[in-house]
């Protein structure tokens, strides 16, 4: 089984998921949140810092791009490629409603004219291999009966799916009617997205799609870092591993962050995640996000961790 640390805005920089593997259990693939571009194809400076070879040594990094414009994506294209990548993953899924507005992410889904059209230009002579992380449809599930047609068309290093559309968002039941569907029609190697949280869903899904040896991990990964350490080893997540990880990333933002609101606010993002991992003392996440300069956030996160 291949497991894949999914990409989330304003998380998984190069910062975390460095020390993630320094920590924790590699895995196998790791994708950038979605880079910040222009309509020129010129890479923002902060998801310049992301991809930067230097900053991935030790990672099987894969950029991804949330972009509808094929001329800026070949531009970037060509600018990955240069810096040694091999792959880029292309962003089809987002359901951020300042996204989908533009016709971006989920919001290329609506219109399958425009987006064979981008299909097509993008896989014209392509310098790297491409993958595609999508929804089922924007409105839809069954969307997906012209979608995955679509995307069984061109030569896809994988399609990585998450079996909800654009507006179920992250709530509501996976569509996993749909998904064994996909399982038997799509011609791209396949990797599941979506909704597990625990060993024991990772092992009922496998046990339910014997087929399928790519895992994605989200949500289910960030707020229990040592999750794919205890599917492998059997072993749980301890406090101390999470308190030197927790640590670790506090260094390190407090050396290229200015200022304790600044800090806190990079650090109170992780927790918004985090505590699904502590869900029996709200208070102590309250006092978390509640802590206004370093020296009381210090306190709150030991006091939560000594609980």
């Amino acid at each position: 089984m291949l497991f894949y640390f999914a990409p989330l805005e304003g998380i998984t920089n190069y910062i975390y998921r460095n020390t993630y593997a320094q920590f924790y259990s590699k895995a196998d693939k790791y994708f950038t949140p979605f880079l910040n571009v222009n309509a020129a194809g010129i890479i923002a400076t902060k998801s310049q810092r992301d991809v930067a070879p230097e900053n991935n040594k030790n990672l099987p990094v894969i950029p991804q791009l949330l972009t509808n414009d094929s001329t800026a994506f070949k531009i970037i294209e060509t600018t990955l490629c240069d810096e040694g990548y091999k792959e880029i993953n292309l962003n089809l899924g987002c359901p951020s409603g300042t996204v989908t507005s533009k016709g971006r992410g989920s919001g290329q889904l609506k219109d399958i004219d425009k987006l064979k059209k981008f299909l097509d230009d993008i896989f014209t002579h392509p310098q790297t291999a491409i993958s595609i992380k999508t929804r089922i449809g924007f409105s839809s599930p069954a969307e997906m009966e012209t979608l995955l047609p679509l995307f069984n068309a061109y030569p896809l290093k994988e399609l990585i799916v998450h079996p909800r559309v654009r507006e179920d968002y992250y709530k509501g039941a996976i569509h996993l009617d749909v998904f064994q569907d996909i399982v038997k029609e799509a011609h791209a190697p396949l990797c599941y997205n979506g909704d597990l949280f625990t060993v024991e869903q990772i092992k009922q899904f496998t046990h339910d799609f014997p087929s399928i040896n790519r895992i994605m991990l989200g949500r289910g990964i960030i707020s229990n870092p040592g999750l794919l350490k205890e599917y492998k080893t059997g072993m749980t997540s301890d406090r101390e591993t999470f308190k030197k990880f927790h640590d670790s990333l506090l260094s390190q933002y407090s050396a290229i962050l200015f200022g304790d609101r600044n800090i806190l606010f990079k650090m109170k993002d992780c927790w918004k995640i985090w505590r699904l991992n502590f869900l029996t003392n709200p208070q102590g996440i309250k006092k978390i996000q509640k802590s206004q300069n370093i020296s009381a956030y210090q306190s709150a996160v030991d006091s939560l961790l000594q609980s």
